[in-house]
């Protein structure tokens, strides 16, 4: 089977929309969520392709790939290690977002809304960027997290 479009997401409907459809899982870490064509398997052995048009979105946790009568194909993507860091003031988050960028290590920003309930920048885990946090004393905490959007390398030229 060729998955060539995302049909929807677990996410964005109601529980009882997919109810009665037996879920068979392509597990995925957040890395391949970027990648328009690739082979994955099922947590059932079943081998699909899948190959997205350009421009197409990442494939993020939940993204259904395929239903039929009695069963669905959804994506579940694996967590990622994440340093959650939280400034206590904008002058220390303006010193921490300089040292990372200078790093070229992607961060994704939260407000008090979200998931974490505080303000808060979280990058993926690197051992540097620990041992700077904790030498200038800003407040972190590490954890796994399913991200909502994938981290992704940084390209740049000098």
């Amino acid at each position: 089977m060729i998955i060539e479009k995302v049909l929807g997401n677990l996410h964005d409907q109601p529980a009882e929309f997919y109810s009665g459809l037996h879920r068979e899982k392509v597990v995925l870490p957040s890395a391949q969520l970027v990648k328009r064509i690739q082979r994955v398997t099922t947590d059932h052995g079943n081998e699909i392709g899948i190959r997205l048009p350009a421009g197409s979105a990442d494939l993020r946790d939940g993204d259904v790939l395929h239903v039929a009568e009695t069963n669905m194909v959804v994506v579940s993507v694996l967590p990622t290690d994440v340093l959650v860091i939280a400034p206590r003031t904008i002058h220390e988050m303006g010193i921490v977002a300089h040292s990372l960028g200078n790093r070229h290590l992607q961060a994704q920003f939260f407000d008090a809304s979200s998931e974490y309930g505080a303000e808060v920048m979280v990058c993926q885990y690197d051992h540097t960027v620990e041992d700077y946090l904790k030498h200038v004393g800003v407040p972190y905490h590490r954890q796994e997290r399913v991200m909502p959007v994938p981290f992704r390398h940084a390209e740049h030229a000098h």
